[in-house]
């Protein structure tokens, strides 16, 4: 039997779960055949006597591919929330909003709402055995959603697979003799080109960061020498791909792949690779990291803590947009993964265990991050503000320059980009099993777009509108059901709480925030012209617009009445049924809305 991995938008043909038209239901699963490692099993919906009821027959029977083994799953999970922001982007958002204090909010929305959330998309993945469209068989309407969130996947892999690219590419450049961003003099350097021992607070002068000093061996490798970003005038002057970078991005496009050509069965096999890999590598990075001089005073001042700070609204932005970010709910993912697992596994346990473990790996990073940006500031005689910097400039510029400086260099460079291989790929191999995606070429002002709108409000408008389906619509007390019959007990009604009233309200909140604090793109010193953001806002409503688009279209497809199409809509498919009778619909019952 070789069942394939299908995009979200495919995955009822491989497993579309039809259950018996009965009101009471009990789950039995069956374990039909163990092959190669992996476990398929045969669900079906047993009916208790009801007077809508129809016996099950054996058509009704129904197999889906699981992971060979639980660790497969944890590791899938923890490979797709671990990712290049665990890296790159906590650290500094530590750093800057105010250091130890910052861990007040960025906790508190992570247990207030991450967690709820990455339960309840595991939850829902896991029961109704389906992906992030074809899911929504419980409240029809909502089946928009699902395309949303696969819409921003395949955005958010245009560009995270062009990030592994180059790292790809930074890779290769490592397995030299001397690394080729220590020195200027080569054919990529402008005459301007400044040896960094030669840069100190006093040559930058007091308006001048380090990290936003463009002339050094390693900014100008990775701006002129990679992008050739010299050679363009902004977004409206791309130039041609360069074929070194294609190369590597068709190479990155293949390891995915067959990463992913037989399911769950090699992709549960890679992740024992690359979701482990980064851990070894930020450990040994830290290590190396400490023994530096200046190492304590950047960590200090990752671990400052300036209460102040919190006074500043941006600041629990920050904390609340990076928390989703971070444990990745919102792009279906978590629910394509969980519907691959057996019907009884205990899906809380693995939402604790899994977001604690991204969560605390974002704060350790910033240790191996800081410890080098501290040894960066010592060397240059600068502050650590004016070396600390987060995403592309962070990881190839900065803390390749921090490298090229070490004894070993080759070696230690050669480990930190296969860290960051690892890292994407993982995460990557998620987006193209959530999307289907595709790739294509884009320049870092491209990218820049993107990373700022195509999963910027849009994410969180995706994950608050599949909070509202799942506790409202479908209702939180028959999602609590159907839990108890997985794992037979109830969730407690901390996370009922959270699920109906604080996780919606919060993300209503920060949907608004997001909007209203908008701002202008700009990379650098370059700031994009007013038609980018215009482009930009397009692409965030080309993937947010499939909600209404798709409720208007369900409703006017629907048969019957205005009510009976409202029916149809907010119903579970398999008790449609019961709208065609006549009989009362338990979303028109003011039962159903104060339920809890």
């Amino acid at each position: 039997m070789n069942i394939q991995v299908l995009p979200d938008h495919k995955l009822s043909s491989v497993a579309p779960l039809k259950p018996c038209n009965v009101e009471k239901k009990e789950v039995e699963l069956i374990l039909v055949k163990d092959q190669n490692g992996v476990q398929y099993t045969s669900s079906t919906i047993m009916p208790t006597p009801s007077t809508h009821g129809t016996p099950c027959t054996a058509e009704e029977l129904e197999e889906r591919e699981t992971w060979g083994k639980k660790i497969d799953f944890l590791l899938s999970v923890i490979g797709f929330a671990v990712d290049l922001a665990n890296v790159w982007r906590f650290p500094y958002l530590c750093y800057k909003n105010g250091g130890g204090a910052f861990l007040i909010p960025y906790i508190l929305f992570l247990v207030i709402a991450g967690m709820p959330l990455f339960y309840m998309e595991l939850a829902l993945g896991q029961y109704n055995r389906e992906g992030a469209a074809t899911v929504w068989k419980i409240c029809p309407v909502f089946k928009g959603v699902g395309y949303t969130v696969i819409i921003i996947a395949l955005y958010v892999g245009f560009y995270y697979n062009v990030i592994i690219a180059w790292s790809l590419y930074y890779l290769f450049s490592s397995m030299t003799s001397e690394l080729p961003w220590l020195h200027c003099g080569n054919a990529w350097n402008s005459p301007n080109c400044t040896d960094p021992k030669l840069l100190n607070g006093s040559f930058l002068g007091n308006g001048t960061s380090y990290a936003k000093y463009k002339m050094t061996p390693a900014a100008e490798f990775y701006e002129r020498g990679v992008l050739h970003l010299h050679e363009s005038r902004g977004i409206q002057d791309l130039g041609m791909p360069r074929w070194e970078l294609v190369l590597c991005l068709v190479a990155v496009v293949f390891l995915l792949y067959f990463s992913l050509w037989k399911g769950v069965k090699s992709s549960g096999k890679v992740v024992y690779i690359t979701a482990t890999m980064p851990y070894v590598v930020l450990f040994v990075l830290l290590i190396r990291g400490i023994t530096l001089p200046g190492a304590m005073d950047g960590i200090r001042a990752y671990l400052h803590i300036d209460f102040k700070q919190l006074n500043d609204p941006k600041v629990w932005i920050d904390a609340a947009t990076q928390i989703f970010y971070s444990l990745g709910a919102g792009f279906g993912v978590l629910i394509a993964f969980a519907s691959y697992n057996k019907f009884d596994n205990n899906c809380y346990r693995d939402a604790i265990l899994t977001s604690t473990v991204n969560c605390v790996t974002s704060f350790f990073s910033g240790f191996a991050i800081f410890s080098v940006l501290g040894y960066m500031a010592y060397k240059h005689g600068v502050r650590i503000e004016d070396v600390a910097t987060e995403g592309a400039g962070l990881v190839f510029i900065i803390y390749p320059e921090a490298i090229s400086t070490l004894p070993g260099s080759t070696f230690w460079a050669i480990v930190f980009f296969i860290m960051l291989l690892t890292l994407g790929i993982d995460s990557s191999v998620s987006y193209w099993l959530s999307s289907g995606l595709n790739d294509c070429m884009l320049c870092i002002y491209v990218l820049t777009l993107l990373d700022n709108y195509a999963a910027g409000t849009s994410i969180l408008f995706g994950v608050l509108i599949e909070a509202i389906g799942v506790s409202w619509f479908y209702g939180v007390d028959r999602f609590s059901e159907d839990i108890e019959r997985m794992m037979g007990f109830k969730p407690g009604l901390y996370w009922r709480l959270c699920w109906k009233f604080v996780s919606p309200t919060f993300l209503l909140v920060v949907v608004i925030a997001s909007i209203v604090t908008s701002t202008g793109l700009s990379y650098d010193d370059y700031v994009f012209p007013s038609w980018s953001n215009v482009i930009g806002w397009g692409v965030a409503l080309s993937s947010m617009m499939f909600v209404p688009i798709y409720a208007i279209y369900k409703f006017l497809s629907m048969p019957g009445t205005f009510k009976q199409r409202i029916a149809y809509c907010i119903t579970p498919e398999h008790e449609h049924h019961l709208v065609a009778e006549g009989a009362t619909i338990r979303q028109f019952t003011l039962k159903h809305w104060l339920a809890i």
